[in-house]
């Protein structure tokens, strides 16, 4: 190899340095290898059919991982399709969430709910306002399994609260004393569906729930 085809590779790998090689590269090497080769001593055939056997294999793996890729990338446009066109039939469909937030609309009553893994001395259910300020508190059934119960938007003084966001908590103890861990959700009609750039979303009281976040689907409202 002369000074000048080592100062053009030197300058090539040092425009593009690369971790791995792929099949245009292998194919330089090759051409390389041949058009610089001992002219008293060449390659053998059977060498250079080695090679080129390397070559095919490689440039075929390329092909499969790049149609792959390719697959796999419309299987999760399709799937995503597919899911945004499901969503939407959901409208209309009462749900139970896996969230402990809600939308007061200034009416009406929330149904929320919440599971014990065993029977409970006493349960107390305590709602917050957007501010963190205690706004009620309840008491709950102790069953083990699924509870529910409802608010009808009244704070400790019998006063109605302004429409807006809330958060409940359940704290829960055994008859020693020793807190309980609880599951909370609530219940809401889906009022519309929105596909964003971190997934699908349900409009649940103007607050939008990850799909993920759905437990159960109920039927109409």
């Amino acid at each position: 190899m002369t000074t000048t085809d080592v100062t053009n590779v030197a300058s090539i790998n040092a425009r593009a340095p690369k971790n791995t090689l792929g099949k245009q590269d292998f194919l330089n090497l090759l051409v390389m290898q041949m058009k610089h080769q001992d002219p008293l001593d060449p390659m053998k055939g059977t060498e250079f059919a080695a090679q080129l056997a390397q070559f095919s294999s490689l440039e075929q793996l390329t092909n499969l991982n790049s149609s792959m890729t390719a697959s796999l990338d419309a299987n999760a446009i399709l799937a995503q399709s597919i899911n945004n066109g499901l969503s939407a039939t959901f409208i209309g469909k009462n749900v139970r969430a896996a969230v402990d937030t809600f939308r007061y609309t200034g009416s009406g009553e929330v149904q929320m709910g919440y599971t014990l893994p065993k029977d409970a001395e006493s349960v107390t259910i305590k709602i917050y306002d957007s501010s963190g300020n205690l706004v009620k508190t309840m008491t709950g059934d102790t069953d083990k399994g699924e509870n529910t119960l409802r608010w009808d938007g009244t704070t400790v003084k019998e006063e109605y609260v302004a429409e807006g966001e809330y958060r409940f908590t359940v704290e829960a103890k055994d008859a020693n004393g020793n807190a309980i861990s609880t599951e909370s959700y609530i219940f809401g009609e889906i009022a519309g569906v929105r596909f964003k750039s971190e997934g699908t979303v349900f409009v649940i009281d103007g607050m939008e729930i990850a799909l993920g976040n759905i437990l159960e689907i109920m039927g109409g409202g």
